[in-house]
């Protein structure tokens, strides 16, 4: 009995475990670090913005409000808030005392505590200040403490300030260098990592491709033969599940195919018949028996020449209908095809039908899908140009454009609304539903005709305008040669 190994899924999966754990761990490790030194640097220059604020606006305005204090003793409530110093202090001291319990190092521990203790000082120089404005003949004496006391005092605690935010900006300067080391040996550390995980996943993959490509490429072998019609070739036995599974489903598929080849081929034969006797009945048998009865009344009325010449266009347009079963006629056949059916029609609608067909010789020798053109022409006449019941003309033209060629086939009769025209796209798209002899049946019919012989990028395209008319326009690809018989 053979070892089966390990399905191939189960490898996989062990190759990425092998791969992708080290690589997570060390990926976590990295973001913990990061994170701890970014939390920190977030800390500091909060810091420093915080002290920064006072370090620019606390001094001038603690030292202005008490100038405004000492000289309008008695005006001082009127022109300044006298509140507010003890409330910047407070503030203050709110502020530094939460710096001081964050802080990790001694020296701005030092300076945060000299502010504490001097914000202290300030507020009962503040209080002294204040009682002694209001005692008269003071004025001297308080200006000479505000000097001495207010004044001195900011400027201490601005200096303190200006040392704490130096040495906290040496602090930051310490946590890049610190940043930098642990950067430079987590990157040491993740290279080895993923040194060993390459190699460990080299030999891995190295294994799993040779128990995968060796049995794969012999069953591109016999998928070949089979491709080629060989239905005896048969895949070896797999020592993997899942190749096991496809090398057995592979054999079914060979011997199912080589049963059924020749019962497709039968299909095929009997489907192309089908398709020739469905095409045939297509053809409007009101157009045959209106085309006889015109001929009976022409051969009653004794115009024998007008007889010949339309028995002759239908046979004509009969002859290359049929065309001996083949499914691909040359241009030059189409043309022939057209110009016979509008030969019988101008019999019948003489004063209301003119027509011209422009064609050139070098396009002629091309092939073209059997009744491109014919159903085109007669939805023009039959919808265009009988119901304006005057006279209409209908211009078939081709030419080659570049690998394809470009048959139009336009007429001046009534034209279509807007309504009517996004109607009849989803007609030939096959969007809308279509009912046999609506008015476009003819043009979904080549249109899905086209498409199944040529590709999605040919086919039948439509424009018109009520009171102007309508062009149809066909593109098919520049073949030569594609004239086989569809029955054996």
């Amino acid at each position: 009995m053979t070892h089966k190994k390990p399905s191939i899924k189960k490898r996989l999966q062990m190759l990425i475990f092998v791969c992708l754990v080290p690589l997570v761990i060390a990926g976590g490790y990295l973001l913990l670090v990061m994170n701890r030194f970014s939390q920190r640097y977030d800390a500091i220059v909060e810091n420093i913005t915080l002290a920064n604020n006072y370090n620019m606006n606390f001094k001038d305005d603690m030292d202005y409000i008490m100038y405004m204090v000492v000289a309008n003793s008695e005006r001082a409530k009127e022109l300044v808030d006298t509140e507010q110093p003890y409330e910047m202090i407070s503030e203050a001291r709110e502020s530094f005392q939460k710096l001081y319990d964050g802080a990790d190092s001694d020296d701005t521990r030092e300076q945060l505590r000299d502010i504490l203790k001097c914000l202290d000082t300030l507020h009962d120089r503040v209080t002294e200040i204040e009682q002694d404005s209001l005692i008269p003949g003071t004025y001297d004496k308080n200006m000479e403490s505000l000097d001495l006391n207010i004044r001195v005092l900011t400027e201490l605690i601005q200096d303190k300030i200006q040392k704490y935010i130096y040495y906290e900006t040496t602090n930051l300067e310490s946590l890049r260098e610190g940043i930098r080391n642990d950067v430079v040996r987590s990157i040491q550390a993740y290279s080895l990592i993923f040194a060993v995980i390459l190699f460990g996943a080299l030999l891995i993959s190295r294994r799993i491709m040779n128990d995968i490509a060796g049995p794969i490429q012999s069953l591109c072998s016999v998928t070949e033969k089979a491709a080629n019609g060989d239905f005896t070739v048969r895949a070896k036995e797999a020592d993997s599940s899942e190749l096991a599974v496809l090398n057995d489903s592979f054999n079914r598929m060979v011997e199912q195919l080589g049963t059924l080849v020749e019962d497709i081929r039968v299909e095929q034969l009997n489907q192309r018949s089908l398709e020739l006797k469905v095409l045939q009945e297509q053809i409007n048998p009101h157009f045959l028996y209106n085309t006889l009865d015109a001929i009976i009344w022409l051969a009653e009325s004794g115009q024998t020449e007008q007889v010949v010449e339309m028995v002759s266009a239908l046979s004509n347009f009969f002859r290359t209908s049929l065309s001996k079963g083949r499914d691909y006629v040359t241009v030059a056949e189409e043309e022939s095809h057209i110009r016979s059916y509008l030969e019988i029609q101008q019999f019948r609608y003489r004063d209301i039908l003119d027509y011209e067909i422009h064609i050139p010789e070098e396009i002629k020798q091309y092939s073209i899908l059997k009744l491109t053109l014919q159903p085109l022409v007669e939805n023009a006449l039959y919808h265009g140009i009988k119901n304006k019941r005057v006279l209409g003309h209908i211009v078939v033209s081709g030419e080659k454009a570049e690998e394809n060629l470009v048959f139009t086939v336009k007429d001046d009769g009534i034209g279509m609304s807007e309504d009517q025209l996004a109607h009849v796209r989803r007609l030939i798209s096959g969007e809308d539903k279509i009912e046999w002899n609506s008015s476009g049946f003819g043009l979904s019919n080549v249109n899905q005709r086209l498409q199944l012989n040529y590709g999605s990028s040919y086919g039948v395209s439509i424009d018109s305008s009520q009171g102007q008319g309508t062009v149809t326009t066909v593109i098919v690809p520049a073949e030569t040669g594609r004239t086989e018989i569809v029955n054996s």
